[in-house]
């Protein structure tokens, strides 16, 4: 039965009401069958096939994200609720195994899947002239013994788990990420992310925090034809420049014809704000809510939650078009 269907049964036409503007709102401008290219979602060779096809199991995390439930049994529990299995697409409700499988094999692509929608909202203009780079805290469970004790110079305490550096432009969108061993990632780990989100489209500027002082990064930048925009740290050296932001020395040693006006930069550099509300969002969407054990998992659940954010950024976007539409939250 497809949910065009089920919609005529008047037992579940309250429940229609309530997640037109929610889940199913999700699926609604974007297909999934691409998942099935991926070659880790292959029948197996002995010619066993999958009770359930990628798509649909995709759809089925997706709605268990936007709904706060994670977790291999969380999962496999609310998509028993037929209404729930129907409207993500399933003929039948999946077993443990099925959830189970489809995760472990989404691990290996996770990051793909992640890149495929980032050139969806792209392909949509949702993507801005100005891009924000920042690493935020993964909390796990101490159960993890992939996890470490970690420390947020932000919060000024400890914490138990990961880190994610993410790259951000437009409405709470993330175009790049890495995950990382805890919030404080290293230089090669913003530059291979920086690489990243100049790899989906040339913004003008890319704003970081004073952790992105270095010299690497602004000359790549630089060398790209972008503006980097972060505090100058006068606390590596005995002779500290007269500057606010290190693309003023930068730019004076390269280029005699280039000028920016400190008043521009200062108004750049505000708008880093932009990384630290999208770094909120995807907590909202389950970066903040890590149940998985082990690097491996934590990892793919932090790239799902990243897709999430992504699924709802381009479904606010296309019913934001729509008259009488209502945008979903996060």
């Amino acid at each position: 039965m497809s949910p065009a269907t089920l919609q005529d049964d008047p037992s579940v036409e309250t429940f229609f009401n309530v997640v037109e503007t929610e889940t199913l709102a999700l699926f609604e401008h974007l297909s999934f069958e691409f998942l099935e290219e991926f070659d880790v979602f292959a029948p197996a060779e002995t010619g066993r096939t999958r009770d359930h096809e990628p798509p649909e199991l995709m759809r089925g995390f997706l709605h268990c994200y936007y709904k706060d439930i994670y977790g291999i049994r969380p999962v496999e529990r609310e998509l028993q609720n037929a209404v729930v299995w129907l409207s993500c697409g399933f003929d039948r409700p999946p077993s443990r195994d099925a959830v189970d499988r489809f995760l472990t094999d989404l691990e290996h692509v996770v990051d793909e899947i992640f890149d495929h929608l980032v050139e969806q909202a792209a392909r949509r203009g949702l993507l801005d002239l100005t891009y924000c780079i920042d690493s935020t805290d993964v909390r796990t469970m101490p159960a993890d013994q992939d996890a470490s004790k970690c420390y947020d110079p932000t919060a000024e305490e400890y914490y138990y788990g990961y880190g994610c550096t993410i790259v951000s432009t437009g409405q709470k969108i993330p175009i790049a990420a890495e995950f990382t061993e805890s919030k404080q990632a290293p230089e090669e780990t913003a530059m291979r992310v920086t690489r990243d989100a100049l790899a989906v489209a040339k913004p003008i500027w890319m704003v970081g925090d004073s952790a992105y002082d270095t010299l690497d990064w602004h000359d790549h930048l630089l060398a790209a034809g972008v503006v980097p925009v972060a505090p100058y740290n006068a606390r590596n050296t005995d002779d500290p420049k007269d500057i606010e932001y290190r693309v003023e020395d930068r730019i004076t040693e390269h280029s005699k014809d280039v000028q920016l006006k400190q008043s521009t930069l200062d108004e750049t550099y505000n708008r880093r704000t932009g990384v630290e509300r999208t770094n909120n969002a995807v907590k909202d969407c389950g970066l903040g809510h890590v149940r998985a054990r082990g690097r491996v998992h934590a990892r793919a659940q932090v790239f799902l939650a990243l897709c999430l954010r992504l699924v709802v950024a381009i479904t606010n976007y296309e019913r934001g078009d729509n008259p009488g539409s209502t945008v979903i939250s996060v």
